[in-house]
């Protein structure tokens, strides 16, 4: 049987602090720690002088499918599986780490966020983890994706091998364009 480390209240605050810097969710708090939720609301409210955002946590997989988010769930997920593989990096800390490594190589959207949240990242886990969601090989670039786990995958194309026609064109790029011209 293996031994359970011992956590102590100040290292659960260290988490707690750590996750709400990285933009975690209250959900994501409350799941990853031992804390009471009104300590970790005054905790939110204390280091980002708002309340925590309200709702649901996000709950299918479809976004991770969609062009995107496809890319840059596929980049966290090679760096995340990489440490769990190879940096015997384990549960919240190797999402963490995984989620700073994909930080350092992803710009922010025009909004100033990344495309990927640390609470969508740490919701992309879980479904790997529950076997709603892998990774297939690119037949073209041998890339890993990621993809439903119970789809046809066998000639599987990335979006970045076959990108859509509308790849690219939000709204907001559309109206950018027609403000140069």
């Amino acid at each position: 049987m293996a031994k359970k480390s011992v956590v102590t209240e100040s290292q659960e605050i260290q988490l707690a602090i750590e996750l709400i810097n990285l933009g975690a969710r209250l959900q994501l708090l409350e799941s990853e720690t031992s804390l009471s939720r009104e300590r970790l609301l005054k905790l939110y409210k204390e280091l980002r002088g708002v309340s925590p955002p309200k709702g649901m946590l996000p709950f299918s997989t479809d976004w991770f499918i969609t062009w995107q988010p496809n890319i840059h769930s596929s980049l966290f997920m090679g760096i995340y599986k990489y440490l769990t593989d190879h940096a015997h990096v384990t549960g919240i800390q190797a999402i963490i780490k995984a989620y700073r490594l994909y930080l350092e190589q992803v710009e922010t959207g025009p909004d100033g966020e990344p495309v990927l949240s640390l609470t969508r990242a740490w919701t992309l886990v879980r479904f790997f983890e529950s076997k709603m969601l892998s990774t297939a090989c690119c037949s073209e670039c041998s890339g890993h994706f990621v993809v439903h786990h119970l789809d046809l995958n066998a000639n599987y194309t990335c979006g970045l091998c076959h990108m859509p026609s509308r790849a690219g064109k939000t709204k907001r790029a559309k109206s950018e364009s027609l403000m140069v011209a």
